[in-house]
């Protein structure tokens, strides 16, 4: 049975080949970096250096994962100097992330997609001496090849949530036997574990999560005090990360919640190739605003309502500059983006109804007082507008968010430790 599964599996795979460069094309409209290095979606390479000694390898899907993995990285590199690093990923602003933050300490690729031969052909390459693939990357051919070859895989900072579980257990068949052969899971937490037993991992552990080793950097810190210096006298609400849908509603809401007229609104979206898109629901809206790119970090007109944040890599500097943040892909059905970032400097954090990819930071953070949680885009916006005005409540909510961050930190060594004990160096 499973052998039919993995040969349905791969027919449908050489039935979506053309759709895949398709999908590349398409979203080429948006950001043409998509047009670039396919041959690496396909397992071919630049020569490496002779003689170059096998990397330790992570593979982070996109932009989240990879700045989650900064900790995990410099640690490895700590562990062993000598030992290259190969950072993978699947999208090119996390390619791009990854040179911000590695560039110097890391080769850097697309992981090819999961077609038999490319997944060989990126072994051969490469050689990896370890792999880790960050999260939820559960795919069935690369375990299989990389058990097959001898590679250690290991799902680190392993996490899934009960949705995805059940659209895995669709095809248990298919997953179940590869995730068997996984080297190891290191789960974030104790529920994660017990689903991806459920999946079928065998060796699975739970050391916690390793976002909140991913101290924030001083200077984007100092960069996010210096704007609130000087924006002083406005109210200042971040929406951090929003994603697609979730602007509108968040706009409209605080509309009917009576906007203040000194209420300054700093939306960030979640993805780049939305930077106009949101711009121009601004413009339809009839909100004037200024984007980051043409701002300077000086004062800001009264008449300016909202400041667009089109930049990439300063999310800390927001976060330090917010007074209140609401934290995106909660409102709608994106399981949410990381809150644990804003807690660590300090920002009360207001979450919607849906938070699956953070569950567990979700609850605690709750559970603390570092967040709440509201049923709705009318609920965010009224609660916001009550912190604004509520200095003592944010200072008690920015005082749990740091003890939470600090408590549940050390992640990284449990995991590094685990690879001590259990991955011949």
């Amino acid at each position: 049975m499973n052998l039919i599964w993995r040969a349905f599996y791969r027919l449908l795979l050489w039935l979506a080949f053309p759709l895949a460069f398709l999908y590349l094309l398409k979203r080429s409209r948006k950001q043409p970096d998509y047009r670039r290095h396919w041959g690496e979606r396909l397992g071919f390479y630049p020569p490496r250096p002779a003689g170059a000694a096998r990397p330790i390898w992570l593979h982070a899907v996109s932009v989240g994962e990879m700045r989650a993995s900064a900790p995990l990285v410099k640690a490895l590199k700590a562990r062993d100097p000598a030992r290259p690093i190969l950072l993978t990923c699947m999208t090119p602003t996390g390619r791009a992330t990854a040179q911000e933050l590695f560039g110097q300490d890391a080769e850097i690729a697309f992981l090819p997609y999961d077609y038999p031969g490319a997944v060989r052909r990126f072994l051969a390459h490469f050689q990896p001496r370890l792999g880790l693939l960050m999260e939820t990357e559960l795919w069935p051919n690369l375990i299989q090849t990389c058990a097959d070859a001898g590679v250690p895989l290991l799902l680190a900072n392993a996490r899934l949530s009960e949705k995805s579980l059940n659209g895995y257990l669709r095809v248990k068949p298919l997953i179940a036997p590869a995730v068997a052969r996984l080297s190891g899971v290191l789960a974030q937490s104790p529920a994660d574990a017990d689903r991806l037993r459920q999946l079928g991992a065998q060796a699975v552990e739970v050391v916690g999560n390793i976002k909140f080793d991913n101290l924030p950097p001083a200077p984007l810190v100092e960069r996010g005090q210096g704007w609130k210096a000087a924006l002083a006298g406005r109210r200042l609400l971040l929406f951090a990360s929003s994603r697609e849908g979730e602007e509108i509603l968040l706009l409209e809401a605080l509309k009917r919640a009576g906007w203040p007229d000194d209420l300054l609104l700093l939306l960030v979206p979640r993805h780049p190739q939305r930077f106009d898109e949101v711009a121009a629901l601004l413009a339809q809206q009839g909100l004037p605003a200024v984007r980051r790119s043409a701002w300077e970090g000086d004062a800001l007109a009264p008449q300016v309502r909202v400041l667009l944040g089109d930049s990439m890599g300063e999310m800390t500097a927001w976060f330090a500059l917010a007074e209140v943040v609401v934290m995106g892909g909660s409102i709608l059905p994106f399981g949410s983006q990381n809150l644990i970032e804003a807690c660590a400097v300090g920002a009360p954090v207001l979450l919607g109804p849906s938070v699956f990819n953070f569950a567990q930071a979700a609850e605690l953070a709750l559970e603390c007082g570092a967040a709440r949680q509201e049923p709705d885009a009318d609920g965010l916006a009224r609660a916001a507008l009550q912190l604004l005005v509520d200095a003592d409540a944010r200072a008690a909510m920015g005082q749990a968010g740091r003890e939470f961050a600090a408590a549940h930190r050390g992640a990284t060594q449990r995991l590094l430790d685990y690879l001590v004990r259990n991955v011949p160096s």
